[in-house]
């Protein structure tokens, strides 16, 4: 049995150019909660660790789980991220067949974000 208390596990994401990373959380609205040899993100209760570490086919991929999937997509929308990062465009929400609905997009190191509408009563979906 593990110790219990506040134990917090995160996980620490890829990045191929560590400045051009943060600027894309910072965009996306994350608070930056440390910013050294490594990054640490959170939005909410949740944080992730940027490292300065980047190695080809990682296929990396986080879930963010929002409340209203529409204001996440209207914000992700109104942020250019392929203009202003050179990712692809971000996937529009759409259900999928597991029952979520979904936003799909990815950072500029290749990890793939899945912004998912927390569906009523399932705080842990």
């Amino acid at each position: 049995m593990i110790p219990s208390g506040t134990e917090l596990a995160r996980p620490f994401l890829p990045t191929k150019d560590f400045e051009l990373s943060k600027q894309f959380y910072e965009a996306l609205g994350f608070t930056k909660l440390l910013d050294s040899d490594v990054a640490i993100f959170a939005a909410g209760p949740s944080s992730f660790i940027l490292q300065r570490y980047y190695e080809e086919g990682c296929n990396t991929m986080m879930q963010l789980m929002v409340d209203d999937l529409d204001a996440w997509w209207a914000h992700v929308q109104g942020l250019d991220l392929p203009g202003r990062f050179g990712v692809a465009a971000p996937r529009p929400p759409a259900m999928q067949p597991w029952g979520l609905r979904i936003v799909y997009l990815v950072d500029p190191a290749g990890v793939l974000w899945h912004i998912a509408q927390r569906r009523p009563g399932k705080v842990q979906d």
